[in-house]
Parts: structure tokens; sequence; C-alpha cells
């Protein structure tokens, strides 16, 4: 899950390790697996789920049962504020100086009439919906191709280009600046990785309904999702048989049972 991937004690030494992994690797079409280290990563995407199965769904549920769909969506909007000035950043490095500006006007006014972006006003308001992008984007727009598939631990699937974000959203993440005691600051780690585990339980659940190999169909969702987020909803059509994978996760996320409190 892309909240996830915030996990900040293991960041560097993460990072380090996928770039020695991948860094030598060659280039191949979208359509292909460009899995050459599959077993290694085979294995830690059965850690991330075993992480998954017996700690963060457990929370999730739980979570899920103390607090309204509107509180877990204030906690979502929080920390997608946070994390505004990267996003920002990231449009003025791809030259769109429109997404720049008008996630800046988010920025600012979910800061303050949001309640320090407890709430959405700039879309509820003005129509300017949430818009993510980060630094593996970037490179992709700049014309990096994606690199070999790798799966990090605790991140989740990822890239030999896409390992490059996880810094620049820990430097660009303002709770990165303020000063906390360890024990608040991994408070707001779990609440912020349990929130977004418990909006997502629908599409996992669909994933491994819908996957004879959950592995592979992760995979494939996964290159799909960041092709998408690179030519911003227009990519060039391919034959990926998983490419309607992410619009079917986002209509479950919209339907009527994420809504219940």
């Amino acid at each position: 899950m892309n909240t996830i991937a915030r996990y900040r004690p293991v960041l560097f030494a993460l990072l380090a390790v996928s770039l020695a992994i991948t860094g030598c690797a060659g280039t191949q079409g979208p359509d292909t697996a460009n899995d050459p280290i599959e077993g290694v990563n085979r294995g830690v995407y059965s850690f991330n789920e075993t992480l998954d199965t017996y700690a963060l769904e457990p929370a999730s549920k739980g979570w899920t049962r103390i607090t309204s769909a509107g509180v877990r969506d204030s906690v979502d909007h929080f920390f997608d504020n946070l994390q505004a000035p990267g996003y920002i950043l990231n449009d003025l490095l791809q030259g769109k100086a429109a997404g720049a500006g008008q996630q800046t006007v988010r920025f600012v006014l979910n800061s303050t009439v949001g309640v320090l972006g407890l709430f959405d006003p700039a879309d509820a308001w003005f129509g300017l919906a949430p818009r993510s992008e980060d630094f593996g984007q970037t490179l992709g727009v700049w014309g990096a191709d994606a690199g070999p598939y790798v799966v990090l631990p605790l991140f989740g699937p990822s890239s030999g280009r896409d390992v490059t974000r996880y810094p620049v959203a820990y430097y660009t993440n303002l709770l990165t600046y303020v000063t906390l005691d360890t024990l608040t600051f991994g408070t707001l780690t779990a609440v912020e990785v349990v929130n977004a585990r418990a909006r997502a339980d629908r599409t996992a659940r669909f994933r491994d309904d819908a996957a004879v190999d959950p592995y592979v169909f992760t995979r494939s969702a996964y290159r799909q999702y960041r092709r998408d987020q690179i030519h911003d909803g227009n990519p060039p059509l391919d034959d990926d048989p998983y490419s309607d994978f992410f619009d079917t996760m986002e209509d479950n996320a919209d339907g009527p049972a994420d809504r219940a409190p």
C-alpha cells in the first residue's frame, strides 16, 4: 500500500539494498515481467503478506470498528496534506506549472480552513482534487525506464527507478521537520499505516479473490498503475491482462461498503 511506504526507520537501508540489486539490470519493454530476482522478490512478498495477515489486517479491522468512515477520511487527508510540498516539487520538476499551482492552493486552503488538513475544502468547494506526484513519476516523465521489478520489505512493490521516490518523499514531508518524541512519532506512523490498510481492505480482498497467482497479479497491476500515473491517466495501450485492475480497485474503494462506519 502506498502509505506503508512511509515507514522511515528502514528507509535508507532498503534503498541501498534495492539500488545494489537493481542498478545493473537491463531495459525491457513495458509488457515483460522484467523480474530478474523473482525468487528473492517472492520471498519478500511472502514476508509482507504474512506481516499483513497477522498484524496489519487485524489492526485495521479493529480500527474500522472504533472509527467512522469520516474519521478515517480525515486521518487520510491529514497525512496526505503533510506530503503536499513533495507533490508541488515534483509537479514543478515535471514542468506542470498549473498542477503545482493547484497543489499549492490545496495545501494552503486545507492547512488553514481545513484545520491542518483534517478536512478537504479545496476539493469540496473548488473541485481541486488530490493528486499525488512522486520522484519516481518525475524520472518516468523525464524518460527513465522503470527498470527491474523489486519487492521491498514493508514498502511493497517498486522498481529500480521508483525506489528513488522514498528519500525525496521523506525530505519533503513536513512531519520530518517536526520535533517529536519517539513514542509520538511511532504512534502517528502506526495510525497512518493502519488507517491506509483499513481503507484498502476491499482492494486486498478483491486481489486475493481475482488472481490465480497474487504475486504476478500484483506485479502486473503495479506496473500498469505506475504507467497510468506517469502519463496522467492516459498511458500507451498495451496487452496487459490486468490493465483494468486499478479501475476496479477505485470502484471498490468508492463503493457503499467502504463508507460504512
